[in-house]
């Protein structure tokens, strides 16, 4: 019964990701890095890769998907517009180096709101639960093993990024769970209007 129910358009599951997504120059500079760095260490590279910034990664049923926009919508109106800064790599031993984002503090602040108000809707199960991202960054090799984490993290330590670009809205993205590449789904505009997201509770959104 619960198999047939997945087959149906409501209970459809999928993957979703929320994201902020740079200015186009910004984006084919994070991609030839991206491209590099996979050529150098022979890592597969996706040619429909993106350079997006990653607030929070959720499994969810598709039925759930309007509430959780109407949400969203609430938490980008009551935003405000902000400047993220990239510079240099950083990483996670023994598996990632990323692009570091040393301007921290507005996107967490942002995660942290999108958390408050819209956890609860994103939570797919016990086991599968929405991952907020803390520490922002933009992954340019993950999965790796030991000799390409050793290696690749020696020389992107020492090596120099910079960009920068203003935030002024965020992009939800989705595919079917189990499939590939994701799509966009909605943009929310910061608009830093008095906006009181906890009407959204009234309303069932």
């Amino acid at each position: 019964m619960q198999q047939e129910m997945l087959h149906l358009p409501g209970y459809r599951v999928n993957d979703y990701q929320l994201v902020l997504v740079p200015h186009e120059e910004l984006r084919a500079k994070i991609l030839r890095v991206k491209q590099e760095f996979a050529t150098k260490y022979r890592l597969p590279y996706n040619p429909v890769s993106r350079a997006w910034l990653p607030l929070v990664y959720f499994t969810q049923y598709q039925m759930m998907e309007e509430r959780i926009m109407n949400r969203l919508k609430l938490v980008a109106m009551a935003h405000y517009p902000f400047k993220v800064e990239m510079r240099g790599f950083g990483s996670f031993p023994s598996h990632t180096v990323f692009i570091d984002v040393p301007t921290r503090a507005p996107v967490q602040e942002l995660v942290r709101q999108v958390r408050q108000d819209t956890q609860r809707l994103m939570k797919f199960s016990e086991e599968q639960k929405p991952h907020f991202i803390s520490d922002p960054h933009i992954s340019i090799g993950t999965r790796l093993k030991p000799w390409q984490y050793e290696q690749g993290w020696l020389e992107y330590s020492h090596r120099p990024f910079s960009g920068k670009f203003i935030a002024d809205s965020m992009l939800l993205l989705r595919k079917p769970a189990g499939e590939a590449g994701f799509r966009p789904v909605q943009k929310f505009s910061f608009q830093n209007l008095p906006v009181n997201t906890k009407q959204g509770e009234l309303f069932g959104f």
